[in-house]
């Protein structure tokens, strides 16, 4: 990770299913959500029902979403983070989406190896996408330096469900050529982000065709909404930035199984 201060931008690929162990903590949101080690508590917050289209399916309306506060202190890293988790729907498919943003945050109360800094919650973590075959959710935390820095730093993770599969779709799933899914998105994303805060002064390095500057992204129905970490295409100043390529640019690259499920 980063350096307290001086903190460059670091992708949280999407989570594959972990199975975190316990440490004595419980969760009342009645999920099978894995507890994340060193937890001291966890506890819902609330619930709410995520509707896919106009006229749902009994598919998309299965799942409800929730979300599950995890707070902790393992002597290096203070946590306060509100997840986002579902219930209902395919138990499998819950517990991997559940088990995964876990996952996600765990990973990022292990980056920064040797320094002590904090994690809060912010308002973006959501489950973002319930389709009739997908379930993503947006993890978003802010990391700042303890004692703090010049300013916290919001960290990014993506999870997308396969709700067929009960597994992950990575960008490797998702595309059978990888190099020719990234060339693509690195295209796209050139296109796209002169219409964002960054203008035409992006940052190219950000959007070269490596898995990690798109390990960050969500389904939905308008097409592949990619979350760029800080400082990964623009300065500080520019806030978290996104952009949404349609389906249709993407088509002759995505794994002919997966279109009508990231689609859904």
């Amino acid at each position: 990770m980063a350096n307290s201060g001086t903190l460059t931008r670091r992708v949280v690929p999407i989570a594959a299913a972990v199975l975190l162990g316990a440490a004595g903590c419980s969760s009342d949101t009645g999920g099978t959500a894995a507890p994340v080690p060193s937890a001291q508590s966890v506890s819902a917050e609330s619930t709410a029902s995520v509707g896919g289209t106009s006229e749902p399916s009994a598919a998309s309306t299965a799942y409800t979403a929730t979300t599950t506060r995890v707070t902790g202190d393992n002597g290096r890293v203070r946590y306060d983070v509100v997840l986002p988790q579902v219930a209902g729907g395919d138990p499998a498919v819950a517990a991997e989406f559940n088990q995964s943003v876990h996952a996600a945050l765990q990973d990022q109360i292990d980056g920064s190896a040797g320094e002590r800094f904090t994690l809060e919650g912010r308002d973006e973590s959501k489950v973002a996408h319930i389709g009739t075959r997908v379930v993503a959710g947006l993890l978003v935390t802010s990391w700042n330096a303890d004692p703090p820095g010049a300013h916290p730093t919001p960290l990014v993770a993506t999870v997308v469900i396969d709700a067929d599969s009960a597994q992950p779709i990575t960008l490797g799933g998702l595309f059978p050529d990888l190099h020719a899914g990234l060339q693509r998105l690195s295209e796209e994303s050139a296109r796209l982000l002169p219409a964002t805060a960054v203008g035409e002064g992006f940052e190219r390095s950000g959007i070269e065709p490596a898995e990690a500057n798109f390990a960050n992204w969500i389904p939905t129905p308008a097409g592949m909404e990619i979350h760029f970490a800080d400082y990964q295409v623009g300065p500080h100043a520019a806030g978290l930035v996104v952009v949404t390529v349609p389906w249709d640019r993407l088509d002759d690259v995505i794994a002919p199984a997966l279109r009508a499920v990231v689609r859904s």
